[in-house]
């Protein structure tokens, strides 16, 4: 909603500002059509020409994400603590039934109950690989912190990527305006004996393309590409929580106080309350 919110004051406060001094609408409108013909398509086929079809596919899911918000809501953030919770526990309870649920997650009565992170493959298989390695005896701390530190850099890495295409689509804009620019130059300079008051309307035209350029760039497609990495660094503290919760486990910390150390790893606006997480585990109990 804000993004929504943030490009009608901009279109108003500079459309309107420019009509409020005088300027006519009617020059741009006319060059509008053609100018974002050269100056988008350009951008578009050097956004397609630079970046393979995932990044692409990515960046689609990331401009609807600027609108629908981060993906992980704050109740997702319970869930996870709750998740760990129970997984942790069976890791010291019962390591033989632990086995079956990250086996199969999908057919896990464990994993079922939070439906929302299930559907998130890859960070469900996260859980799991690591789990798996603790049940191996892979009980080194330092090591399995590291483990995850670099698959969960990696997991970032790999969501920033249409965040980085839409910075290196805004940076070449300004320049894809010169370049509109200087063509509308060229075809006034064909016409160089029509009377003046053409040759000004022509030239207007041909300065809509630098405008163009540099508005979608710092206005439009800069602001969306800040947006999305805000969004992605957001989500990673989601991941970071499972890491919290399994390397203080793996220092032999009582289940509750590994919970307590994520939940205050969670971002501020995110992190549910003491009494709500543990209000939570008391219904997890009591259901079982």
């Amino acid at each position: 909603m804000n993004s929504i919110i943030g490009i009608v004051i901009t279109v108003i406060c500079v459309f309107g500002g420019y009509i409020l001094a005088g300027g006519k609408m009617s020059i741009i409108m006319h060059s509008l059509p053609f100018e974002m013909m050269m100056i988008g398509g350009a951008a578009i086929g050097a956004f397609v020409c630079g970046n393979d079809m995932h990044t692409i596919k990515s960046t689609m899911n990331d401009l609807l994400a600027v609108f629908k918000g981060p993906k992980w809501k704050r109740q997702d953030y319970s869930d996870l603590l709750c998740l760990m919770h129970e997984l942790v526990r069976l890791s010291e309870d019962s390591p033989v039934d632990l086995e079956s649920h990250i086996e199969d997650p999908e057919n896990s009565v464990v994993f079922q109950k939070y439906p929302r992170i299930l559907a998130s493959r890859d960070f469900v298989e996260l859980i799991c690989d690591t789990m798996r390695s603790m049940l191996m005896n892979f009980d080194n701390v330092y090591q399995v912190e590291e483990l995850l530190d670099k698959q969960l850099e990696v997991m970032t890495e790999e969501r920033l990527h249409g965040s980085h295409a839409l910075q290196n689509m805004a940076d070449a804009l300004p320049a894809l305006g010169i370049v509109a620019a200087v063509l509308g130059v060229i075809k006034t300079m064909a016409s160089i004996d029509k009377p003046p008051e053409v040759l000004g309307e022509m030239i207007g035209g041909a300065l809509v393309g630098t405008f163009l350029g540099v508005f979608l760039a710092y206005s439009l497609v800069g602001p969306l590409a800040n947006r999305v990495k805000q969004i992605r660094d957001q989500e990673a503290y989601f991941y970071s929580l499972m890491r919290e919760v399994l390397v203080s486990s793996l220092h032999k910390n009582d289940t509750i106080l590994c919970i307590e150390v994520a939940r205050r790893s969670a971002p501020h606006g995110c992190r549910p309350s003491f009494s709500e997480v543990e209000d939570a585990i008391k219904a997890l109990k009591q259901a079982a």
